[in-house]
């Protein structure tokens, strides 16, 4: 069974996908956190946006896996932390409108999926990576309460930004998800929408898991 849950930065994706995959029993993929470890690659082997030879050498020899912990490897090395400071959230947006980096991406995605029952979350699984998941959902919220959600995510790794800061980088990075030509960020016409403004994980979480099963009742 494939669960897809789609939105924008900071709607409440990863950490309710963790929550309804542990529910479910299911595998939990943060397509997110891909991107993220390649934007964290290109940038260590210093090899810029418009270098295509090099950025498909890379790909060539890139691993990305998560662990028993659900912690993302890049090559070898446990990079969740890293992943998440300022710089690599100003930089993913463009590195993951390129097409090559998406298709690779997309390849690994159906990979793993393809072993097991997973919640995958992002912004493009319920439209491109499995369009025909067996549940879409998409999920939203007030762009004041994502930002108050990034920064509590940057304290806990010691980065820091002014609330406005935040916001602002949030907005750009809304409207270039939505904008680029290749997989955009766009809720599925199939999908559930949640707006997750108002509403604690437990909340998110328990909506997910009570539609899964009343479904699957029914069926």
């Amino acid at each position: 069974m494939i669960i897809a849950i789609d939105g924008p930065s900071a709607s409440g994706k990863s950490t309710t996908a963790k929550g309804v995959s542990n529910k479910l029993g299911f595998t939990h993929i943060d397509t997110g956190s891909m991107y993220r470890a390649v934007t964290l690659g290109l940038s260590h082997e210093n090899i810029m946006i418009d270098d295509h030879n090099r950025i498909i050498s890379y790909l060539e020899n890139l691993n990305i896996k998560f662990d028993s912990n659900d912690h993302i490897v890049l090559n070898g090395e446990n990079v969740s932390n890293a992943i998440r400071t300022v710089e690599i959230s100003s930089k993913v947006s463009m590195i993951s409108a390129i097409p090559e980096i998406r298709s690779k991406m997309v390849d690994l995605q159906r990979s793993i999926a393809g072993k097991s029952d997973c919640v995958l979350e992002g912004r493009d699984i319920g439209t491109v990576v499995f369009p025909n998941a067996d549940y879409k959902f998409y999920m939203i919220a007030d762009i004041n309460i994502r930002a108050k959600r990034r920064l509590t995510e940057l304290k806990q790794i010691n980065e820091s930004a002014t609330i406005e800061e935040i916001i602002s980088s949030i907005k750009i990075r809304d409207e270039l998800d939505s904008k680029r030509s290749h997989s955009p960020l766009k809720k599925a016409m199939d999908a559930i929408e949640i707006d997750t403004s108002l509403l604690s994980i437990n909340q998110q979480i328990e909506k997910i898991v009570k539609i899964v099963k009343q479904n699957k009742k029914e069926t």
